[in-house]
């Protein structure tokens, strides 16, 4: 055979080769159900992720944690649950349907507020037990910033305000976080929405939440929660029962120096 024909035959065979092996990058689609109070962290985390992993997008579901949770229990599929506390992934857990928890930020509960309103955190307590002023919280069980909003009117009670918990509970507007809540505005704080019409005087949320909101809403402010009334707020983390093996590597990435840093740009501490 002339030589042209055994280097030519030979380099087809050599393209043909080649063209049966896989692809070194394999596009992948994580799914990732998040806390609402998550968008914008967890949204620059994964841009950071994907250049890191090529090949792989991440798409969020994001919402009230307590109904992704419920969403989970009834067969949807994700591959990463990232929730503001630690019971609903735990619950997972424990049924088999997910992995170990793990702790990746803290965050603390803030009152938002318009600038007219006469509040500061020394009159706080005072003013939330006033009957005249409209008292906004997020949905308890359904959303754990409502449960940690109940647990801070349980600390009220316990510092000498007897009857604070049944009072302030009972007022509590339940604006958002629950199953028949309207949708946030598309690229708007709901919090900051709210307490701008004047749907709630005063709306206890994260404290990372209401610094969205006075960004928004320069006519708001953040007024801070006294130290032994707040409450902390721990986010964890999960992979679910047969996800991809990339779910660990994404939670590592959170957990490791860029996810935490840009964690902590967004105003969450680290775990």
């Amino acid at each position: 055979m002339h030589p042209f024909w055994r280097l030519a035959l030979t380099t087809l065979g050599s393209m043909a080769t080649l063209s049966a092996l896989p692809s070194t990058v394999t596009a992948q689609t994580l799914e990732v159900f998040a806390a609402g109070s998550l968008r914008e962290a967890l949204t620059e985390v994964a841009r950071a992720f994907e250049q890191a992993e090529p090949g792989v997008s991440v798409r969020f579901s994001f919402g009230a944690s307590g109904l992704l949770k419920d969403r989970l229990v009834n067969g949807e599929r994700a591959d990463v649950f990232a929730s503001a506390n630690l019971e609903h992934p735990q619950a997972l857990h424990d049924a088999g349907r997910a992995g170990p928890v793990r702790r990746f930020a803290q965050n603390r509960l803030c009152a938002l507020a318009p600038q007219t309103l006469d509040l500061t955190p020394d009159n706080l307590v005072d003013r939330l037990l006033d009957p005249a002023i409209k008292l906004g919280t997020s949905t308890p069980k359904a959303d754990p910033s409502g449960d940690y909003a109940w647990k801070m009117f349980e600390r009220v009670e316990q510092h000498g305000r007897p009857g604070a918990f049944k009072l302030l509970s009972g007022k509590a507007l339940q604006l958002t976080g629950g199953p028949t809540s309207p949708a946030p505005p598309a690229g708007k704080s709901i919090y900051g929405v709210l307490v701008a019409q004047g749907q709630a005087d005063v709306f206890i949320t994260y404290c990372t939440g209401a610094a969205a909101a006075v960004r928004e809403q320069p006519q708001l402010k953040i007024v801070a929660i006294p130290a032994a009334v707040n409450v902390a707020a721990s986010y964890g983390m999960t992979a679910l029962t047969g996800a991809s093996p990339v779910a660990g590597r994404f939670i590592d990435f959170v957990l490791g120096p860029s996810g935490q840093a840009l964690l902590a740009r967004t105003g969450f501490a680290p775990p």
